[in-house]
């Protein structure tokens, strides 16, 4: 049973349902007289390879549906022999010389001098010249793509190239100066979202908005992505609702482990666990370079602000080296094991430094409470020595008060006296 990304793909330009401009523009090239060299450019599961072959079949007609597939067999310089897969109609060839590594040189030199030396077999056939379509064409590596340049210059009249890249930053300008570029941009929601709702009215499913739109926000504007987890979604659910989970692939949930398993434990033990499972995800054909970057954005949520553009930085710096090497797992690990270490350092300077800090507030602490109680203490002695000076002087206030009261009654009393004393001798004086 073929999949709905493959069973409900557009056959020609009229059935697109998005760049309807883009689509009209392909079929005007296709009917003129002098179709160029195109280099196709755009995000992953924009439509590219759609447009592409539908743009085919407007050039050739229904004939280029019919495709086998061949093996065939280079030889390289030190007498390597190639295993390749050609898909090749009587009009047209598509390969992927990526898939050879280093040696894609090779295979873009006899190949396509092979091709471009021989004539149109078909003599109904509309065109006088055959399209070989390149996959992948942002890997090839420079000598490859040198040759391609050569290719172009030498066999044009019986040979034209559609290269598909989803980036023109690696390729070589005199490639981009002698081909037409093409654009074709990811799919907003909206349209992602008509795209399910005629698949689901082709497989009767029911038409739930709620989960189109979170499949279209899920899937990253990839379209290819949007149709597989749409399709997985009925096939595990017997019932589909707006809540209804979207499942992520199998790849994506292990990766999604490994970043958690990362962030739990910085041991031996643990790295030798996280290889294990980088080699079972590059054993089941999933790019080194889709590896690191998804490991990369599962990361960075859990770490803190000041590592998050660190990690960035020498996640970058390894995907080029993937790029430009052949050892994709050595890669992935040392970004792995400078990870865990710089982390590590991070979180030693970091305790270290809150250490540091506890440190000096509890000492300034301490000096504070201690510059306080000293002046406690000091309030408190000035305030007894006051209370004291306050009490002698009441103390003194109240003895002279006394002594004075004392005085004053000793004089009244002897005035007192004295005025008896006085009366008496009167009295006494009086009677004689």
């Amino acid at each position: 049973m073929a999949l709905i990304v493959d069973k409900h793909r557009p056959r020609s330009l009229e059935t697109l349902t998005y760049h309807t401009e883009l689509s009209e523009r392909l079929g005007s090239l296709a009917q003129s007289g002098d179709f160029p060299h195109l280099l196709v450019y755009g995000p992953s599961g924009a439509g590219k390879k759609t447009r592409i072959v539908a743009t085919l079949k407007e050039l050739y007609g229904p004939g280029v549906e019919k495709i086998k597939i061949d093996a065939r067999v280079f030889q390289t310089s030190s007498n390597r022999k190639l295993e390749f897969n050609i898909v090749a109609s009587n009009y047209h060839l598509e390969i992927t010389p990526s898939d050879v590594g280093n040696y894609d040189r090779v295979v873009v030199q006899d190949l396509l001098k092979e091709v471009a030396q021989t004539q149109q077999v078909d003599q109904s056939a509309k065109q006088r010249f055959k399209v070989v379509v390149i996959n992948e064409a942002d890997h090839l590596t420079r000598d490859a793509q040198a040759a391609l340049r050569r290719t172009m210059e030498k066999y044009s009249p019986n040979l034209r190239l559609i290269l598909l890249a989803n980036s023109t930053a690696n390729i070589i300008a005199p490639i981009r100066s002698r081909t037409l570029l093409v654009r074709v941009a990811a799919p907003s929601h909206e349209e992602i979202c008509e795209v399910l709702a005629v698949s689901a009215k082709k497989e009767n499913w029911p038409m739930v908005k709620g989960l189109h739109m979170r499949i279209a926000q899920e899937s990253d504007r990839n379209l290819r992505r949007a149709l597989l987890m749409y399709e997985a979604v009925h096939a595990q659910n017997e019932k589909v609702t707006d809540s209804t989970p979207i499942p992520p692939p199998d790849w994506e949930a292990l990766i999604s482990q490994i970043a958690r398993e990362i962030i739990e434990e910085h041991t031996p033990a643990r790295i030798l666990q996280v290889r294990a499972k980088l080699y079972d995800l590059l054993t089941h054909c999933i790019p080194p370079t889709t590896i690191l970057k998804t490991l990369t954005f599962k990361l960075i949520p859990f770490i803190d602000d000041a590592l998050k553009a660190e990690v960035i930085k020498w996640s970058a710096f390894y995907e080029h080296r993937i790029r430009m090497g052949t050892k994709f797992l050595s890669e992935v690990v040392v970004y792995y094991y400078y990870y865990y270490y710089y982390y590590y350092y991070y979180y030693y300077y970091y305790y270290y430094y809150y250490y540091y800090y506890y440190y000096y507030y509890y000492y300034y602490y301490y000096y504070y409470y201690y510059y306080y109680y000293y002046y406690y203490y000091y309030y408190y002695y000035y305030y007894y020595y006051y209370y004291y000076y306050y009490y002698y002087y009441y103390y003194y206030y109240y003895y002279y008060y006394y002594y004075y009261y004392y005085y004053y009654y000793y004089y009244y009393y002897s005035r007192m006296v004295d005025k008896e004393r006085y009366n008496i001798t009167f009295r006494i004086l009086e009677k004689v």
